[in-house]
């Protein structure tokens, strides 16, 4: 029972900081957006420090959980088209729903763990299937740095999630084979 209130407090926490950003997360925000009595927050999660770390690890969770059914959902990667198709599918689920609200919770994190060791620590990109796969795909393609090309590679993807998350509407087919063709090169 602890472990679930402490994840639906966490979660709640997400959805607090994706709609009244960083200066709205408070343990009274999240309670009344969990629909927890007041204190019920600050009773699982003692400082904002602590809130964070726990709406960061939560966070982090969900996105390694997005990234391995998005791997999933996808044959293996042995085509720029393939590669590119996978690329659109992970952009619009970081772009909308769900997605777009942990998407907004993400970049608050990383701009808050330039401060906090502890949050960059938990934010820094993790193995997943999703990673593995571009650099499988790469090597296959016979790209010699392929550790720097899938970091460079998914560095750019991101940029450009944040920056429709700013401006607005879909990352464009044509800038993610702009991507994928730079990686190749």
């Amino acid at each position: 029972m602890a472990s679930e209130r402490r994840t639906l407090l966490a979660d709640s926490a997400i959805d607090v900081l994706a709609d009244e950003g960083i200066r709205g997360l408070t343990h009274r925000a999240v309670d009344r957006k969990a629909a927890m009595p007041p204190g019920t927050t600050s009773a699982y999660f003692r400082t904002r420090a602590a809130l964070l770390t726990a709406l960061v690890t939560r966070l982090v969770q969900l996105d390694q959980a997005e990234l391995h059914t998005t791997t999933e959902e996808l044959p293996p990667l042995r085509t720029v088209e393939e590669l590119v198709n996978g690329m659109a599918l992970l952009t619009r689920r970081r772009l909308t729903g769900e997605g777009r609200r942990r998407s907004l919770a993400r970049y608050a994190c990383a701009v808050e763990s330039v401060r906090d060791p502890e949050l960059r620590e938990i934010l820094v990109p993790r193995e997943n299937a999703g990673r593995e796969a571009v650099r499988l795909f790469l090597a296959a393609h016979g790209v010699t740095d392929v550790e720097n090309r899938t970091r460079t590679l998914l560095t750019c993807l991101d940029g450009l999630v944040f920056d429709r998350l700013v401006s607005g509407g879909d990352v464009p087919r044509e800038a993610l084979e702009g991507l994928v063709t730079a990686a190749l090169r």
